[in-house]
């Protein structure tokens, strides 16, 4: 009964003018920022204080912000979660997996000088549909030497801190215990109170995705990656990117016909109007009647009546 009720209840709006007034919206121009002011902090920081708890968990945090959104088209939170470290040597930690030779989802380090980096997601949510194929690419290099410095002494501390000696996590990025983000939940309370705090709105880090689609498919979009390229990184295709991710599709194509009109109509002003028609009335028949006319004025005779009756047109 309560699925019946909510098929009938109209669903909330999506669209970021009301996801703004409802403050759970960032334009991607302000979101990148944010995330840039953070990468910037955060290294200045570790350079100014060294490694500290509080430097490192800063760093861990401005990567993790880095890799959710700015540098990447907005990569699944599953694959982020599951995202372990170049040093981890153990089985592939998906727990459905069963490839003996699988690494899973991995980051890897494939050259120190000049460094280069490299992710591998063969676990993802479209990976059956798309025949096992692994979403994989390098990493860019402000992405890299940020995630690589963190990686060394920052990461190091953290491990110390949270966990007991002997243990470690395998995962690149971790909570407040030293421990995987393994609920999607933890890490998206984690990153909402992380946005708030650098001044940014509780938005759920999925919503990144909506905010990179909005920007690239709208009329003041700046030039990007390709439309099927980022789908695929973002682990979809071009349709399911649009279907799930374009809140805007249906208004942007309404208010594009509207504002094309406009040039249409321009055009058509422009050209030259055909000559116009002659109205002239003639003693022709017209639809079964005939046009009686005389020297005083024009009468309208049906000639389907057997009386003489004139219907008098003025």
């Amino acid at each position: 009964m309560h699925l019946q009720v909510a098929d009938q209840l109209p669903r909330p709006s999506k669209d970021p003018k009301g996801l703004a007034d409802a403050g759970k919206w960032m334009s991607a121009p302000h979101l990148v920022h944010l995330i840039h002011g953070a990468e910037l902090q955060s290294q200045d920081q570790m350079q100014q204080q060294g490694v500290t708890v509080e430097t490192s968990r800063d760093m861990h945090d401005a990567a993790l912000a880095a890799m959710t959104f700015s540098h990447l088209p907005p990569v699944r939170l599953s694959c982020i979660r599951s995202l372990v470290v170049p040093a981890y040597t153990g089985p592939c930690l998906h727990p459905d997996c069963k490839e003996p030779s699988c690494e899973g989802n991995r980051l890897s380090i494939t050259s120190e000088s000049p460094l280069l980096m490299h992710i591998q997601s063969p676990h993802h949510k479209n990976a059956r549909k798309w025949g096992k194929a692994v979403i994989e690419f390098d990493v860019p290099s402000d992405l890299a030497q940020l995630l690589h410095t963190y990686l060394g002494a920052p990461r190091k501390a953290l491990l110390e801190h949270h966990l007991l000696i002997g243990d470690t996590c395998p995962y690149v990025f971790m909570d407040m215990h030293g421990r995987g983000f393994v609920a999607a939940a933890v890490l998206t309370l984690y990153w909402q109170k992380w946005l708030v705090s650098r001044g940014g709105v509780p938005m759920n880090p999925s919503m990144c995705r909506q905010v990179f689609v909005d920007e690239r498919q709208s009329n003041s979009a700046t030039a990007g990656p390709s439309n099927q390229g980022a789908a695929m990184v973002m682990g979809h295709s071009v349709k399911q990117r649009d279907k799930w991710y374009d809140m805007q599709y249906h208004p942007r194509l309404a208010q594009n016909a509207v504002d094309g009109m406009q040039s249409w109509r321009a055009a058509m002003l422009q050209s030259h109007p055909p000559a116009a028609p002659d109205l002239t009335l003639s003693s022709a028949l017209h639809c079964g009647h005939v046009l009686v006319s005389d020297s005083e004025e024009s009468r309208y005779q049906s000639c389907c009546s057997d009386s003489d009756i004139d219907i008098d047109l003025d």
